[in-house]
This record gives structure tokens, C-alpha cells and sequence, in this order.
């Protein structure tokens, strides 16, 4: 497989990473289009992969081209690569925002592929929702599906309706998450626990309360109630959550993240 990165961010490098430790591609076999001199020098040390300034260097040949450009920036790359694209490539995006038929437009190409990860792909352990046009044939999915796997889970949608959905629970989830640990360490901190024990706790907590629940396949609140006991401390401390509405803010936080995204996607 080769692979081209039109754009060489964190995320690019994510997957860039999770390529070449899945096997996938070699270094000669990904290249990455990026205006940053200073990056591209560090993504072709680190990687030993081949770096362009120009964009459509980078897509010459490659099987799958991955557009890791920021919003602002999907309309300019997109003219660069119209009418440049073999059929047999497969474009992948993984802009924010940016719909099927804006991709397919922009880039006057029918085989599409839109992405939205997160930001724990970084380390192998993302969360990614991907659909499709009709031009992406089986040979593409599948290839689609095995540079995904590498970053982490993935899941097909037909509908692109869920992509926002997405956005806003999975793709803006791991800052609800820190904001949380965050949270929960200073208050440690507050009754007395220095901050690198209360650090520890709180990150080794959520992990291993996510890994319950992964492997156990338990409904969270069944989970819940198998801590808290009558009259103790959590049942105290869920009361004071629940008397904050902190549940009902997490929902209403999840549903302003979604209409943003419509909202930014109708440009």
C-alpha cells in the first residue's frame, strides 16, 4: 500500500505511525505534503518517510490519500488536487466539519471517504467513525478499515448523519474526560492528598472504570450501583452531582458540541 498525507499534524501522524507499526506501508511508500519546513524535516527523521512541499507530489501514485489539512485551509488543497486524482486512489479526509459532497465536489473525485477520529489514536487507543460515497468499491473499504485499526476502533455508518453526532460525543469526548480527571485530582489536592498521588488515583480510576465495563459489557448505572452502599460516602458525593446537575450538563454540553458541528459544516 502507499500512502499520502496531505497534511503532516498530530493526527496525520498518528496514522502515519499506526501504518507503519501495523505493516501496512514502508517508509519509502508514505509520503506527506506539509509547508512547514521544520516538520517536514522532523516527520522524515522520525519516520523516515518522504516529504513534499507540494502537495501533488504527495498524492502521485499513492493508493489512499489522506487530507489532514485544518478547515480553513480543505478549499485551496482541494483545488490543488481536482482533476489530479487517479480512479483507482481513494481520498480520506479526516477534516472536521467538511461533508460527502463537499469532499466529492471540492475534489471532483467519486471514491470519498470521510473520518473522525480522536485524539487517543495518538497512542493507538482512538475512537473512529467513518462513512463513505458510492465510488469506495470493497478493495477500498477494506483497505479504509485496516489503516483505521491501526489508530484504535472503528466503526462504519452508512447514514453521515452520525458524523456530527460523533463529533460531538467521541471526537470532543476525550476533552469532556480530562476536564473530569482534571477535576477530580484537584480535589484530591483539596482534601489533603499530595497531587501526584491524587494524579494516580484519578487516572488509574477512570481507565479501570472504562475497562470494566468494556469487558464486562455492563450497563453503567448497574455498574454504579454495585459502589454505592446506603447511606455512605458515594451515595453523599452522587447526591451532590446529581443536586449540580452535572448529568444533565454533560447532555446538554454533548448537544451543543453536535449543533456546532451542523452548523459549521453548512460553511
Amino acid at each position: 500500500m502507499k500512502v499520502a498525507f496531505i497534511g503532516g499534524g498530530k493526527m496525520a501522524e498518528a496514522i502515519l505511525h499506526g501504518v507503519l507499526s501495523g505493516n501496512l506501508a514502508a517508509p519509502k511508500d508514505i509520503s506527506v505534503g506539509e509547508p512547514v519546513a521544520e516538520r517536514r524535516e522532523y516527520l522524515s527523521s522520525q519516520f523516515g518517510v518522504i516529504t513534499h512541499a507540494d502537495n501533488l507530489k504527495s498524492a502521485q501514485q499513492a493508493d489512499l490519500v489522506v487530507l489532514a489539512v485544518k478547515p480553513q485551509d480543505l478549499g485551496p488543497v482541494m483545488g490543488q488536487l481536482k482533476g489530479h486524482l487517479d480512479p483507482q486512489q481513494a481520498a480520506l479526509s479526516i477534516v472536521t466539519g467538511a461533508k460527502m459532497d463537499t469532499l466529492t465536489n471540492g475534489l471532483g473525485h467519486p471514491a470519498v471517504v470521510r473520518v473522525m477520529p480522536n485524539t487517543p489514536a495518538q497512542i493507538g487507543a482512538g475512537m473512529t467513525l467513518w462513512t463513505c460515497s458510492e465510488g469506495v468499491d470493497d478493495a477500498k473499504r477494506e483497505m479504509t478499515k485496516a489503516v483505521l485499526g491501526t489508530i484504535g476502533q472503528e466503526i462504519y455508518v452508512s447514514d453521515e448523519k452520525y458524523m456530527d453526532m460523533a463529533t460531538a460525543l467521541s471526537a470532543s469526548g476525550p476533552a469532556y474526560v480530562f476536564l473530569f480527571i482534571e477535576a477530580l485530582i484537584d480535589a484530591g489536592v483539596y482534601v489533603g492528598m499530595p497531587r501526584d498521588m491524587a494524579r494516580t488515583l484519578a487516572l488509574q480510576t477512570v481507565f479501570g472504570s472504562a475497562k470494566l465495563l468494556m469487558e464486562t459489557g455492563m450497563h453503567p448505572a448497574e455498574a454504579k450501583d454495585t459502589v454505592v452502599s446506603p447511606g455512605g460516602t458515594t451515595a453523599e458525593a452522587l447526591r451532590v452531582l446529581e443536586d449540580r446537575g452535572v448529568p444533565a450538563a454533560i447532555v446538554s454540553a454533548v448537544d451543543a458540541a453536535y449543533r456546532k458541528s451542523i452548523q459549521l459544516g453548512q460553511g
